[in-house]
């Protein structure tokens, strides 16, 4: 798969990385405050998310996705949840939430009553690559600003083609620079999956340049409340994501998997 990202939101490094931010973010209010300032009146408080997940795209989830009622919704790349709890709440569905990070994974875990009744949800650390998750469980997929972040962002995608039953559909948020064309009905093809749909985001770029400039210019308190590690590893992200966002182009991408008349696995590679 080629790599089209414009980077964003979020370390992309090892486990103890996604830890690191996940602790950092839940000793202190002010990383929520900045993404809440960031968002303005579009952001989903109860949501809390750490991506660019706002009200449109809670709006879109739910028109795209489809669910009904006691199906079941995968969360890859949960972070803390708050994404895929919303959407299980809102569909009246069952959720599980993958994530690398133990940390996050155990932030969600202790959210879940916050949003569903015992034995709606489940939690567990995988990558998204080798979710550990059975063939054909899953009605619906999430994968929120993540899926760039992957080892193999195409391993990823056939895990979902694996995870998902006939007619389940997965919605991935992406980017491209503006002269890029879409690469989305290849990819899918390419793994055994339809494209559905393809929804622009125009007001996404404009997010990460807010939330980045509030990094920068709350350096001070984040480094007071983070740490300075964590501070740093901010500050260069901002530093070198900002010249790059008048370039990008945001969407929500709506996957299908249909029928496999010959029942044989797709390549890896």
């Amino acid at each position: 798969m080629a790599d089209d990202r414009v980077p964003y939101g979020g370390p992309c490094g090892a486990a103890e990385a996604y830890d690191a931010f996940h602790r950092g973010r839940a000793s202190t209010p002010l990383v929520a405050r900045l993404y809440a300032l960031a968002m303005g009146d579009d952001h989903p408080a109860e949501v809390q998310a750490s991506s660019s997940c706002d009200w449109p795209l809670l709006g879109l989830l739910v028109a795209r996705l489809r669910l009904r009622p006691g199906q079941r919704l995968v969360d890859l790349g949960c972070g803390t949840g708050g994404v895929g709890l919303w959407l299980a709440r809102a569909h009246s569905v069952h959720l599980t939430g993958i994530d690398i990070s133990p940390v996050a994974i155990g932030l969600a875990a202790a959210r879940r009553p916050y949003f569903l009744p015992p034995g709606r949800a489940d939690f567990r650390v995988a990558t998204m690559e080798r979710t550990g998750l059975p063939d054909g469980c899953a009605d619906g997929i999430v994968c929120i600003d993540t899926l760039g972040k992957a080892h193999s962002p195409m391993r990823a995608l056939l895990e979902t083609r694996r995870l998902l039953k006939p007619g389940g559909r997965m919605a991935v948020t992406t980017a491209r620079r503006h002269s890029a064309p879409s690469p989305w009905a290849e990819r899918a093809a390419a793994v055994g999956l339809e494209l559905v749909a393809e929804d622009a985001r125009p007001d996404e770029p404009a997010m990460w340049r807010r939330l980045y400039r509030l990094w920068t210019d709350h350096e001070e308190e984040l480094r007071r409340d983070v740490g300075d590690a964590r501070t740093d590893s901010m500050i260069r992200e901002a530093r070198r994501t900002l010249p790059t966002l008048d370039a990008r182009r945001a969407f929500l991408i709506t996957l299908r998997r249909g029928s496999d008349p010959s029942g044989e696995p797709y390549a890896t590679a």
